[in-house]
């Protein structure tokens, strides 16, 4: 089960959405172009066509996975003085003082470039359960990195 945010469960919504309505019709006129083109024995189009398809519709079934095992998070539930699933964390490298900040977020929802990382990682899993103030000493591919939590919020 997958714990997300409500506004992460309506974009993967939103996306399997156009998938269906959009992006299979014109996956299937694809395949219907290149099969009026001839001989589908050596129809590189055809072929690609059809493998562009089944790409696709294996992306509709992960989704609705995905969607039925999701869980919304119930933010009014949540206790903003400890780290866990949306909450912002703006922390400090103990070595570098290099500061940054992270929102932890479910695995379909983790975008490095807007500052969320997924809950499954070494950092997100290193961190919850802390609270600000707290020093969290991570194992990480690169080694180990101690991370002094600044600020908690949702």
């Amino acid at each position: 089960m997958a714990h997300m945010s409500k506004e992460g469960y309506e974009e993967l919504v939103a996306k399997l959405h156009k998938l269906e309505t959009v992006d299979r019709p014109a996956a299937s006129a694809a395949i219907a172009e290149a099969r009026d083109k001839g001989d589908l024995s050596e129809n590189y189009e055809y072929h690609s066509a059809k493998e562009a398809q089944a790409k696709l519709e294996a992306k509709i079934n992960q989704l609705k996975t995905e969607l039925m095992n999701a869980k919304i998070v119930d933010t009014s539930r949540l206790k903003g003085d400890i780290v866990q699933i949306l909450s912002k964390v703006e922390m400090t490298n103990v070595k570098t003082n290099a500061r940054m900040t992270y929102t932890i977020v479910s695995e379909s929802e983790a975008n490095l470039r807007e500052g969320k990382i997924a809950i499954s990682t070494p950092i997100a899993q290193g961190l919850l359960g802390k609270k600000a103030g707290d020093t969290a000493v991570i194992k990480i591919p690169q080694g180990t990195i101690e991370l002094r939590i600044e600020s908690i919020s949702l």
